[in-house]
């Protein structure tokens, strides 16, 4: 089995190399190939990624490449986790929104729908050389705004399915609170990337007991804490909501907040440094705990899961009654947290918009589970972001500054017409070198 990194030079990488080594029964490679045009980075994260598997047993080939098709070709599923424009990109971002007083970050607001515009022609034009090398190969997008690249993807034709570790965080802190082992922890996780709620926990599988009510009585300050929210609020709604939905729920509070202390980007870049530095140490030969702070928590588990089930023998379908949400077993779990097409799953919105929920994994993709009606409270904002991201989509493939306007302004973190007129021209003239037409 041949899997391919596009992005193989990222800091993410040996978290993604440690998990592919200790889950092999899982999913077996045979060659892993780490593709990144950033010939020194690649270098060192490769060695790295060399000694974690051969420290651990692991008998697969590891490849680096500057050559993305010859990097692609033969795959059987291809793993995107890049970044257009780095870190740079990312403190542009993360800063200019502010002077407008709205929300700076990375993957929602005006900085969501620069990174958007920069990375959806880029990851469509990878995706259609792994389709002339290999029309068979899975793609797996981890590469954010993952809803709005995934739809690009699906609406390309592409054999795709979206990622993100927000779900299986939860369900990793849900079961050390429980005392039970992950696998046994099913969430009902609704909504779009980075605008979920869990709307139950449920033990041994979408048919077992709601233990929401006793996790939010007995560790709600922990679970609050954690989210950076008040814990009565947690209380009055009665679920867990992602912690991107703190942007929503306290958007001043975070605006002060982020103009006074150093970017995430900023915090990023000097951690990248520093673990680079490290990865070039040829004693090196585990992935080092500062890389936890790096962010993408629980993403190679998440990431062999899903790949393991894209690549096994199931066919997608339904899965039978032993499932268990995130457990781990030859093909990987049968239900797994994706990002992939509505159809019909959230009636009010449109089939081909990307959702972000539990779903059957096999051969022939995601199907997903059924969901219960969504209360008002919080599909009236999912149904107003999605409306966005159809339209950023809309500009990020065909460009415009009208486009660009009409995204910014049905935002619901912006949405005044004054601050939509000065954040395209902001950011137009930070991403010009990005943007074909501008």
């Amino acid at each position: 089995m041949k899997i391919t990194v596009v992005g193989g030079g990222s800091t993410y990488t040996p978290e993604l190399v440690d998990g592919f080594a200790r889950l092999r029964d899982t999913l077996p490679v045979t060659e892993l190939v780490l593709v990144d045009p950033a010939a020194d980075r690649l270098e060192l994260v490769g060695g790295l990624a060399r000694r974690i598997f051969a420290k651990q047993g692991h008998p697969g080939r590891i490849v680096t490449t500057s050559d993305l098709d010859a990097g692609v070709e033969g795959a059987d599923a291809v793993l995107l986790q890049l970044r257009v424009g780095g870190q740079a990109a990312r403190q542009q971002d993360e800063t200019w929104p502010l002077e407008c007083g709205c929300v700076g970050q990375e993957t929602t607001g005006a900085g969501g729908l620069a990174k958007a515009l920069r990375t959806v022609p880029v990851v469509l034009d990878i995706a259609e050389r792994v389709r002339r090398t290999n029309p068979d190969a899975w793609i797996i997008d981890f590469t954010n705004p993952v809803g709005i690249v995934t739809r690009a993807l699906l609406q390309a034709g592409h054999r795709a399915v979206g990622l993100c570790n927000v779900a299986i965080g939860f369900q990793r802190k849900f079961a050390g609170m429980l005392g039970v082992a992950p696998h046994d922890v099913h969430l009902d996780h609704v909504g779009l990337n980075h605008l979920t709620w869990e709307t139950g926990v449920r033990l041994g599988g979408p048919e077992g007991e709601d233990v929401l009510p006793r996790l939010l009585a007995e560790h709600g300050a922990t679970i609050a804490g954690d989210l950076h929210l008040p814990r009565p609020l947690l209380d009055r709604l009665g679920v867990v909501p992602s912690y991107y939905l703190r942007y929503y729920y306290a958007h001043d509070e975070v605006v002060g907040e982020l103009r006074t202390r150093p970017s995430r980007a900023a915090e990023v870049a000097a951690m990248e440094r520093e673990l680079l530095e490290m990865y070039g140490d040829p004693a090196l030969e585990e992935k080092p705990a500062l890389l936890a702070k790096r962010g993408g928590a629980y993403y190679s588990e998440a990431a062999v899961d899903l790949a393991a089930a894209l690549l096994g023998d199931r066919d997608g379908g339904p899965a039978g009654p032993s499932a268990g949400g995130g457990g781990r077993g030859a093909g990987g779990s049968p239900y797994q947290v994706v990002n992939t097409y509505n159809r019909g799953t959230l009636p009010f919105l449109p089939d081909d918009a990307v959702i972000e929920v539990q779903a059957a994994v096999g051969r022939k993709g995601a199907t997903p589970l059924p969901v219960a009606p969504l209360d008002p409270l919080y599909a009236g904002l999912v149904a107003n972001v999605t409306a966005y991201e159809d339209l950023a989509l809309q500009a990020a493939l065909h460009g415009g500054r009208e486009r660009v306007f009409r995204a910014l302004l049905a935002h619901p973190l912006i949405g005044q017409y004054a601050y939509a007129e000065t954040l395209t021209d902001q950011l137009i003239a930070h991403n010009r070198e990005h943007l074909a037409w501008a």
